[in-house]
């Protein structure tokens, strides 16, 4: 059995008897402190909870077809594990967002090796963004798929970072609009371009890829100029899609997120990446399997099965025991947000009140005036 310490002076305790319901008496030698030592399996329960959350096992092979676990592990569903502040300056830092529904996203930053932060929002929007990013110290370079909003979030929060926009959803965006076998050789071109992409190592490498890329636009310059009349009578591009991939490209030339990681200042203090396989593959991908793993969770239980898997891979987690005292329940966000309301119904009414007192005022004033005329 674990020792026993007093929990007023931290001393180890020794044996003294049994109470009358038999249960072990324990005495402090030092303060003479007596007390009995109740056993927690509230983190044995929280820690069967996510052996099975992280794992494959379904419940139906469990004792009892799952129903003793379910009665013993429902509580912890209530349980939202928030992510830390970081003030540690990183190098480089991982963004992205995975959707759990329709109207339902995780906004999630993780460095090479922890998850740093999540944030739960209906869709990717600079909002998000800047609430995800603010309790995260800036780091020196931020790799992401470029989705909606963040450039603007970037801007605001961390406008000394150096965005490097992921290489190979470069890749899958041209590939979208030419298609892997395309109809006009301008496509296979700029394809062929696309693919090169994935291979440049070097900034002469970068220079001579920019190059080859204004020649293609040179090229068929006439090309993509044609015109083609619809249904309606309305001219529009021919090649619009071939159109939206060269836009895309020079974008992102313009804005000088494409070759980022072959920056100078980076190359001698360490490896920059170019794509965003860390948190692609490292992280979404396991929490796309554990979803899958657990099918038919309802939409408020694949959020929280996020929110634990994130917290339990962020740098340093508490205890299992202080997890279950410290952070926040449903019971305690609605109690929250009862006691706004509250105050929000007190600070209405008072404004109210004092409505009604100064017109109160303002009719007896009125009524003096009209008696001393």
């Amino acid at each position: 059995m674990n020792q026993i310490n007093c929990p007023i002076c931290g001393n180890k305790c020794v044996k003294a008897g049994k109470t009358k319901a038999g249960t072990q008496r324990w005495l402090c030698k030092k303060c003479k402190t007596s007390l009995t030592h109740k056993i927690d399996n509230d983190s044995k329960e929280l820690q069967i909870f996510l052996d099975w959350l992280f794992g494959k096992e379904a419940q139906s092979i469990m004792p009892g077809e799952g129903r003793t676990f379910r009665r013993k592990t429902a509580r912890f569903w209530d349980i939202w594990p928030m992510p830390p502040k970081i003030e540690e300056t990183k190098d480089v830092l991982f963004l992205d967002g995975i959707y759990l529904g329709r109207k339902a996203c995780v906004l999630i930053c993780c460095d090479e090796k922890n998850v740093l932060g999540w944030y739960l929002c209906r869709y990717e929007h600079a909002g998000a963004w800047i609430a995800l990013m603010k309790r995260i110290a800036e780091p020196r370079m931020v790799v992401s798929d470029g989705g909606t909003g963040f450039a603007k979030a970037l801007k605001k929060v961390w406008p000394i970072a150096k965005h490097q926009r992921c290489i190979f959803h470069v890749f899958c965006q041209i590939k979208r609009y030419t298609t892997s076998k395309p109809n006009t050789l301008a496509g296979v071109e700029l394809y062929c371009l696309a693919k090169d992409l994935l291979k440049i190592k070097e900034k002469q490498e970068a220079e001579t890829w920019v190059t080859r890329f204004t020649e293609w636009i040179k090229k068929y310059q006439e090309f993509l100029r044609e015109m083609t009349v619809d249904e309606h009578g309305n001219k529009r591009p021919t090649h619009e899609r071939l159109l939206k991939a060269e836009r895309s490209l020079l974008k992102l030339i313009k804005e000088n997120t494409l070759f980022t990681y072959l920056d100078k200042e980076f190359i001698n203090d360490f490896i920059a990446p170019s794509t965003n396989n860390r948190i692609e593959g490292g992280i979404n991908s396991r929490l796309r399997e554990m979803l899958r793993n657990h099918r038919g969770l309802s939409i408020e239980r694949r959020i929280k099965a996020v929110y634990w898997w994130c917290y339990m891979h962020s740098p340093e987690p508490l205890s299992l025991s202080e997890i279950i005292k410290t952070m926040p329940t449903d019971r305690s966000i609605a109690a929250i947000y009862q006691r706004m309301n509250d105050k929000s119904r007190l600070e209405k009414s008072l404004s109210l009140w004092g409505d009604a007192i100064v017109w109160s005022d303002l009719h007896k004033m009125d009524k003096s005036f009209t008696e001393w005329d």
